[in-house]
């Protein structure tokens, strides 16, 4: 009973404090830098790094766009949760470098690209004037996920096709997000962060990947 009372009195003051709280909400866009990571893409990076250069993997550049609220917790915290398209991916790029081929031109590649709807729920904390930092947790719902692959000689594209693979993973993605912002006087932001990735990729686990992602981004707080 005790429990219940004192529990009951701290969610009753966060209410109250919410109720009196200068809620503001804003909008943000901004650049991924996403790649894959685990002890099987180690494996890959391996292989690729015996290949004298003609194969090498590569993050995939993506972009992220979405809202959040800003909500006071006090004169230095804020709780902050947000909703954001993310697109995020990974690659497998090369050029066939083998000297009887070499004049041929052969280049290959298959690269993922996935379509995330990111729900990341921030503490964010002053510690200057603008200044701040901020991090939590961060659901991602996959709802797409495609292989493009492709195959050119002398720079004719000889097969160039996307095949839906968004049953192969997770639909549910839980990770930690985190990073630095800057609030401007007039309600511009900035901020650049780090994704990590908690859970395996591949739906069946037969390999161990995970997300990780860079972002880079610009906001206004309204």
């Amino acid at each position: 009973m005790k429990r219940i009372l004192f529990l009951t009195i701290i969610c009753s003051s966060f209410l109250i404090q919410f109720a009196g709280a200068q809620v503001t909400y804003g909008i943000r866009a901004g650049a991924n830098f996403s790649k894959w990571e685990g002890e099987d893409l180690q494996i890959i990076e391996d292989l690729v790094d015996k290949t004298d250069g003609w194969l090498e993997t590569k993050g995939k550049t993506g972009f992220h766009v979405g809202g959040y609220v800003n909500i006071p917790i006090s004169r230095r915290f804020s709780f902050e949760p947000g909703l954001a398209y993310s697109k995020k991916g990974y690659s497998l790029m090369g050029d066939f470098q083998i000297d009887a081929i070499k004049v041929l031109g052969i280049n290959a590649g298959a690269r993922v690209q996935q379509h995330y709807i990111d729900i990341p729920l921030y503490l964010r904390a002053g510690i200057t004037k603008g200044l701040n930092i901020y991090a939590g947790p961060q659901v991602s719902v996959l709802a797409r996920s495609t292989l493009n692959a492709k195959l050119g000689v002398l720079g004719i594209s000889l097969f160039n096709k996307g095949i839906d693979i968004t049953n192969r993973f997770n639909r549910v993605d839980l990770g930690l997000s985190g990073g630095l912002g800057y609030q401007f006087d007039n309600g511009l932001n900035l901020q650049a962060g780090y994704d990590y990735g908690l859970s395996k990729l591949d739906k069946n686990a037969n390999y161990a990947a995970y997300n990780r992602v860079i972002k880079v981004s610009v906001g206004y707080t309204f």
